[in-house]
């Protein structure tokens, strides 16, 4: 997940904050059984995923990865795939041979 950089945009930030303020606003007046005051606090989190979209839209987001960036880390994770095994029978080796020198 080191080399993600999955949310960590203005457009993200911006949509996910104007989304918990509605968020906040339609617990409130749930428990003061305001439904009117509700919807609008629906009505605000609704609002943050378009002003999420339309600033992603705006070029604020993530850039979307070109083809050869997707093969590339795909064909880096067939290949750490392949070296675990191997790393893990030399770990297993190595307490075998230090027994064996014993």
């Amino acid at each position: 997940m080191a080399g993600s950089n999955h949310g960590h945009t203005p457009a993200a930030w911006t949509g996910v904050t104007i989304a918990f303020i509605g968020f906040c606003v339609a617990g409130v007046f749930m428990v003061a059984a305001n439904p009117l005051g509700f919807v609008a606090g629906l009505a605000i989190i609704l609002l943050g995923g378009i002003v999420g979209a339309a600033m992603k839209a705006a070029g604020l987001g993530m850039p979307r990865e070109s083809e050869a960036q997707v093969r590339a880390r795909a064909q880096a994770g067939r290949a750490q795939a392949t070296a675990q095994p191997a790393a893990a029978q030399q770990a297993t080796a190595q307490p075998a041979a230090a027994q064996a020198s014993s």
